[in-house]
């Protein structure tokens, strides 16, 4: 572990990489306080702008704009009580009570303490567990690593969207579009139809920036237009609102509440590191035990200081947990680390779990970054929070514009084919659709990134050997396809029993 915050050290202590990481954060601050503008979607936008740098620099840059992004939408939760990122929704339960109260600025103060210092705590998870995890990896062999990928689509799919089946039909729509153009064994044509557009297959970056940055921008034209009253009247609410910032009164009050502080912490962090879970789900789990173990629960929802603890410490904390399976195995935790994996097979980095022992200084670069853009937020939320409330009078038909024309020249200088163009408009159609018909776009597009992990692995295990029952026999890949059935299993029965729920509560009504 020391060996790679050594390595890490000497990766991103240099000034370009700082400032790298810096106008990351910044970048990331903006997204997330833009409401429906998501983390995700801000990361598909930077990582064109990454092909030229080296691997460590790439992944340092979105790396801030991740941490950045996930503490942005503190802000317009806090002061609208509008969750700028899906992760802030149970921050707006007692920030913006808080800042109905009078007291904007304290609410903003504690979340971005409390999101500071749940970073620190789930960068000490991180570098602690990741290493270790790795050592275990290495002792799976196509099987293990097969059935690995299967537990990890099935949480994906089950648990990012609304309907079991749904979930499943997204991540399986992004498997099937793995499988066009070449074999990765053979390297024969298939699934193409003789369309010169598929021959080279469907790169998944232009089906990230397509899936979801091109549907975001469809959806939010179409919001936009039915909600154009509410927009005016927010922005005109936003104008008159004054707010006085005290870090230091706000740290003690923050620091006075340890248990709900790491227990917050930990939560995130652990919800984090299963894939596919994802700061919506800690922040609201955050808030809701932190809640249940209060001395106080009655104050939640009217101002609780507790309640923004728990909410944006729950929220920030995923981002380390989310970087365990991503650098341990391989294996996104997430959308916003699925393009993260996708930045390092740009630069011709394998992602698994020989990433630590073959390529450490980018493993270190990765931990560090993590951690300096954690401070990079801290200054930047306390420096910039005026500057960046102007950010949300921006009119919507300049912004859409502007990242439309980033898609197309991100697509473009991919592989400098016309082609791609093409595949960027159907992707960006199918996810507008897949956004009106309420189908995740996470498993869909984690499907493009593990698919051909999945099928790489089989294709190995049944050439080494055909008996397909040692995917049974073999203790690890059994208790892991044990796993991917009780997730789906697991989550069909909570489906059922929320469903029938609501029902019971409509027949009361």
């Amino acid at each position: 572990m020391l060996d790679l915050l050594v390595l890490g050290i000497a990766e991103i202590f240099q000034l370009r990489i700082l400032i790298i990481i810096m106008i990351g954060v910044i970048v990331g601050i903006l997204a997330g306080l833009i409401p429906g503008f998501t983390v995700a979607m801000a990361i598909v936008l930077t990582l064109p702008l990454t092909f030229g740098m080296d691997p460590v620099a790439g992944v340092s840059a979105m790396i801030g704009v991740f941490v950045g992004g996930m503490s942005g939408g503190l802000i317009t939760a806090a002061l609208l009580g509008i969750p700028g990122t899906p992760s802030s929704v149970a921050t707006t339960f007692d920030a913006y009570p808080m800042t109905q109260n009078g007291e904007p600025g304290k609410a903003l103060s504690i979340g971005v303490w409390a999101s500071f210092l749940s970073s620190i705590i789930s960068f000490i998870i991180l570098v602690s567990i990741a290493p270790q995890i790795s050592r275990f990896a290495l002792m799976m062999g196509p099987w293990e690593m097969f059935s690995l990928i299967v537990v990890a689509l099935t949480i994906i799919a089950s648990v990012t969207g609304e309907s079991v089946v749904k979930g499943l039909i997204a991540g399986l729509f992004g498997i099937l579009i793995a499988t066009v153009g070449a074999d990765p064994i053979s390297g024969i044509a298939r699934f193409s139809f003789d369309l010169t557009v598929l021959r080279a297959g469907i790169p998944f970056l232009v089906v990230l920036i397509g899936m979801f940055a091109i549907s975001r921008l469809l959806v939010s034209l179409e919001t936009t237009e039915m909600n154009k009253d509410a927009d005016n009247r927010a922005k005109d609410k936003l104008k008159n609102v004054k707010f006085v910032l005290k870090p230091i009164k706000t740290l003690i009050t923050v620091l006075k509440k340890p248990g709900t502080l790491i227990g917050s912490s930990a939560i995130g962090s652990i919800i984090g590191a299963i894939p596919g879970a994802g700061g919506s789900i800690a922040n609201i789990v955050a808030y809701d035990q932190a809640k249940k173990w209060s001395k106080n629960p009655e104050k939640f929802g009217t101002g609780c200081e507790e309640g923004v603890i728990a909410s944006e410490a729950g929220n920030n904390s995923t981002v380390g947990g989310d970087l365990i399976p991503t650098v341990a195995l391989g294996i996104p935790g997430s959308a916003v680390t699925a393009v993260l994996l996708s930045a390092l097979m740009v630069h011709g980095i394998t992602p698994g779990p020989l990433l630590i022992t073959n390529e450490p200084n980018v493993v270190g670069g990765i931990f560090f970054a993590f951690l300096v853009a954690s401070f990079w937020m801290l200054f930047a939320q306390f420096l910039g929070m005026r500057f960046f409330m102007k950010v949300t009078q921006v009119p919507v038909h300049i912004l859409i514009p502007v990242i439309l024309v980033l898609c197309v020249i991100g697509t473009f200088v991919l592989n400098n084919r016309f082609t791609d163009l093409y595949i960027l408009l159907a992707m960006g159609l199918i996810g507008y659709l897949f956004t009106k018909y309420k189908f995740s776009l996470a498993p869909a597009i984690i499907g493009v990134i593990l698919g051909p992990i999945a099928e790489v692995n089989l294709r190995r295990a049944v050439m080494a050997d055909p008996d397909w029952t040692l995917f049974l026999t073999r203790p690890i890949s059994l208790i892991f396809l044990i796993l991917a059935a009780l997730s789906i299993f697991f989550t069909i029965w909570q489906s059922y029993k929320t469903n029938h729920r609501i029902k019971k509560m409509e027949q009361v009504e």
